[in-house]
């Protein structure tokens, strides 16, 4: 691992859940665009791993575009939806529809490359309802399952890393995921878990939990490597009593990732104090 220069490099954020009037939810996402923009401002791309918005309403989506079109950033942005894409609780189909104008995509699944790297973007396609165990889980259709397997039956011979991209985690994997509202976060997680096992070299990135990068066993090498890309709006923990908290209301963290002829290199920002996290700083053999 001596090379001194990657092919290329990314930026990772999740969890913004910016609102139209939430000026704190504004200068957080603006403030962590020009941090990136200092650590490289020729970055390849950036991914916004879900929970862009709060509420799931236009006005927000108009003001997270507004912020992003008014900060430095990559010309590339690939975005994943989240629960909070949801919000405004008014059917499946017209909070995937508010997702799908704002990022032009046609589905909230689809595939990038870049560099010759195969990036595979999921996508939850329903919520809730409120008080049911699919509530925030990522449902992911037999449709986009087998999407998925045909994009890997076609790449998994190859020898570059594959990026993949959900906004949940796989469940008793992370730290964290263990607890009970973590527990149902990909309905049906096991199929997700068969399928990308056929590959070497997957990196899989899930935010929504916000745990702080700081914490143990926020990355995990089994049964492939999987990365928590921390949260832009505030940074949370276990309560000890079974769930989760808020731990720093003025955390801010996301993901810088440089990939190597022979390692993926992955290192955690605090954008609040404009300093890298000791505590995640990856170097990741292919």
């Amino acid at each position: 691992m001596c090379e001194t220069k990657p092919l290329f490099s990314f930026f990772v954020i999740s969890d913004i859940q910016l609102t139209e009037k939430n000026e704190v939810s504004h200068q957080k996402f603006a403030h962590a665009l020009q941090d990136l923009n200092e650590i490289n401002p020729n970055a390849s791309s950036l991914i916004i791993n879900g929970d862009l918005i709060n509420d799931g309403r236009k006005e927000s989506y108009y003001k997270f575009g507004e912020i992003l079109d008014m900060s430095p950033h990559p010309k590339d942005v690939f975005f994943t939806i989240g629960n909070h894409e949801f919000f405004k609780n008014d059917g499946n189909i017209a909070s995937i529809r508010r997702f799908l104008e704002f990022s032009d995509l046609e589905k909230v699944y689809y595939e990038k490359e870049i560099n010759n790297c195969s990036f595979l973007f999921l996508g939850t396609e329903s919520w809730g309802p409120v008080g049911s165990p699919t509530k925030d889980s990522a449902v992911l259709s037999k449709e986009q399952l087998e999407w998925l397997e045909d994009k890997v039956e076609k790449i998994k011979h190859h020898d570059k890393p594959v990026f993949v991209f959900l906004h949940q985690p796989i469940p008793f994997t992370l730290y964290g995921t263990d607890l009970e509202y973590y527990q149902n976060s990909i309905i049906h997680y096991q199929e997700l878990v068969d399928i990308l096992t056929k590959m070497d070299n997957v990196f899989f990135f899930s935010g929504h939990s916000h745990f702080d990068l700081r914490f143990p066993n926020m990355f995990a090498d089994t049964p492939f490597y999987m990365i928590n890309t921390g949260a832009i709006y505030d940074t949370w923990g276990p309560d000890g009593k079974g769930a989760d908290t808020v731990i720093d209301s003025e955390g801010s963290q996301g993901l810088y990732v440089q990939v190597f002829t022979d390692h993926v290199s992955i290192r955690g920002r605090d954008f609040t104090n404009e300093k890298w996290i000791q505590e995640y700083q990856l170097n990741i053999p292919i």
